[in-house]
């Protein structure tokens, strides 16, 4: 048996390549919507992908299943675990296979056991390998978002994300009672889990690629717990902020993303162009760095840098699916890999893009200010500072008077600032403070500026307390 990790570190999220040495048969898990990584490695070890299968319907990333089905004809295995409301509507395809607990299938020597695990959402299921070439018991399992190095999978998506409501209760138990489950197998099993640290399928996610159970039931919080109910408190409480495209990840993998091969190619447009999508109120985002979009950018536009690796993630708060989007790379040669990333949050309606060549007339500058310069600048004007970090950032430590509203709300709670007075920015790090400035300037703020320096900087000038915040409230 020969095993192969995938990583995405703009999204955390992990996928993996099985394979049979000798048959030459591969099977992929939870597949992301590049293939190409996949293709290559298997045309590496030798290997032919004739199995693709996924634990559940994703929320944070486009699925490659169909994907690489596509492109390979191998057959895809599909959870038939969920309720009426999350089945695969794709499930009818000739490639296509519902499998439910307790169903096995083999790739060469390599048995693939069906475990139901409810709890981040109703048909996720789990993937026990072992490999009958030279044992009897399992080897690990490929947990997807249920079981996380540290963590577990969060029950409330479907309601903050999908607009479920009532349902991120049940999954908790679902949760507890999946726990359980998992209490009573071996310790020595490997945990291959579907995302690392940073993903928001989680609220403390481990960095580490994998675990052993014995090593998840001794340290993880979630393994601690007898009483439903204490762990239901305890995994409801401070999940952070559900990306809004999640909502628009689940609508598209539940129906079956489409094949980025009948998908048209941008254009490379000219500056007549940019000002036209300008002017009719189109979505156009700067993703080059922070100092050159503060120096200089096109009015109307927002900046998304793409040199955080999380810049994916927060391009999904902002962007309207219903309307085309155009991008400004921060250079000529970034097109494709952009265009995959766009595409893993299912950003397909992409009329074309533009290079910092337009930039040549009709700009304007984003103020920036530094701590120690906003501290002496604060007690003599009416400056009204804004915090866009999540909730949990927000009530651990904060400036005294800021309103906070997260990133991600900002454009839907504009209207609730003064545009007669200085508006600040602020965030940990300065990267979400230049989003925010930015996406409001582009709203027609004529006097915002952005705090360029992170908390470490900010909380030595600036007098900071700690305390709760009321989700979405105004100073």
């Amino acid at each position: 048996m020969l095993l192969r990790y995938f990583y995405d570190d703009k999204l955390a999220q992990a996928s993996y390549l099985v394979g049979c040495v000798a048959t030459g048969e591969a099977l992929v898990v939870d597949p992301a919507r590049n293939v190409t990584p996949y293709l290559r490695a298997a045309e590496q070890e030798g290997l032919r992908i004739t199995h693709i299968t996924e634990t559940h319907i994703h929320a944070d990333f486009v699925s490659g299943s169909r994907e690489l089905g596509a492109v390979t004809g191998a057959t895809i295995y599909l959870s038939d675990m969920g309720d009426a409301d999350w089945k695969y509507a794709y499930a009818d395809e000739p490639n296509v296979i519902l499998v439910r607990e307790g169903d096995h299938w083999k790739v060469g020597n390599v048995k693939v056991d069906v475990l139901h695990t409810p709890g981040h959402t109703p048909e996720h299921i789990a993937f026990m390998i072992t490999d009958t070439a030279g044992a009897d018991k399992p080897m690990g399992v490929f947990t997807g978002d249920f079981l996380f190095m540290g963590d577990v999978g969060r029950p409330d998506l479907l309601e903050e994300a999908a607009g479920h409501k009532g349902t991120k209760e049940v999954g908790a138990r679902q949760q507890f009672q999946s726990v359980a489950r998992f209490k009573k197998l071996p310790d020595y099993l490997q945990i291959w889990p579907g995302h690392g640290a940073g993903s928001a399928c989680g609220k403390a996610l481990g960095a580490v690629p994998s675990t052993t159970l014995g090593y998840e039931k001794l340290f993880n919080p979630a393994f601690g717990f007898d009483r439903e109910e204490a762990f239901v408190e305890w995994l409801l409480d401070g999940q952070p902020e559900a990306p809004k495209y999640f909502a628009q990840m689940k609508k598209v993998n539940k129906l079956g993303p489409s094949l980025t091969t009948v998908l048209p190619m941008p254009v490379n447009f000219d500056r007549a162009t940019l000002d036209a999508v300008i002017e009719d109120g189109g979505q156009i985002f700067d993703l080059r760095n922070r100092g050159q979009f503060a120096f200089a950018h096109v009015p109307g536009t927002i900046n998304v840098p793409t040199g955080n690796n999380s810049y994916i993630t927060y391009l999904g708060w902002l962007v309207d699916y219903e309307r085309p989007v155009y991008v400004l790379l921060p250079s000529i040669d970034a097109e494709r890999e952009i265009l995959n990333d766009l595409r893993s949050i299912g950003i397909d309606y992409v009329p074309g893009y533009f290079s910092p060549e337009v930039l040549t007339h009709r700009t304007q500058a984003l103020p920036v200010v530094t701590a120690r310069e906003l501290a002496k600048r604060l007690p003599h004007n009416h400056i009204v500072l804004v915090d866009v970090r999540g909730r949990a950032e927000y009530a651990e430590k904060h400036i005294v008077g800021a309103q906070h509203i997260p990133l991600g709300y900002l454009a839907d709670r504009s209207a609730t600032l003064p545009q007669d007075r200085t508006v600040v920015t602020l965030c940990a790090s300065g990267y979400r403070s230049q989003i925010a400035a930015s996406l409001l300037q582009a709203a027609g703020f004529e006097d915002v500026v952005a705090l360029n320096e992170g908390e470490e900087c900010w909380s030595k000038f600036l007098p900071t307390e700690r305390g709760a915040t009321i989700e979405m409230a105004t100073v």
